[in-house]
């Protein structure tokens, strides 16, 4: 069985940093594409950035230039490196893998980002 586990929310204030990881576990090949995204009280899940096995990514034009995102070569693992955080990123992050079609889901971790 497929289990994303994500670490790393916390509380930090406006300016301040995080880094946020995802471990997927029960799966024995590279997943293709694994992404993080968000959802605020009140919002839609949203995309905040993806990347694939061969390193290409892809980022909300809202984190531009203060999220990256990268991962592990030859491990299912991702991470998302949050500087310069606003407090419209305060939200619980998501990390996802799609496999076969199959989207699959961790359980959140919050970020809170204090004005």
């Amino acid at each position: 069985q497929v289990q994303l586990v994500e670490s790393g929310g916390d509380l930090v204030q406006a300016g301040g940093s995080l880094r946020l990881s995802c471990a997927a576990s029960g799966i024995k090949f590279a997943i293709k594409t694994m992404a993080w995204f968000r959802q605020a009280p009140g919002r839609q899940r949203e995309s905040v950035a993806a990347i694939t096995d061969s390193g290409p990514t892809d980022y909300a034009d809202s984190v531009k230039a203060r999220f990256t995102i990268s991962r592990e070569n030859g491990k299912n693992t991702v991470y998302l490196q949050m500087n310069s955080l606003k407090p419209e990123d305060t939200a619980v992050y998501y990390c996802n893998a799609r496999i076969f079609g199959v989207n699959f889901w961790g359980q959140g971790t919050q970020v809170t980002v204090s004005s």
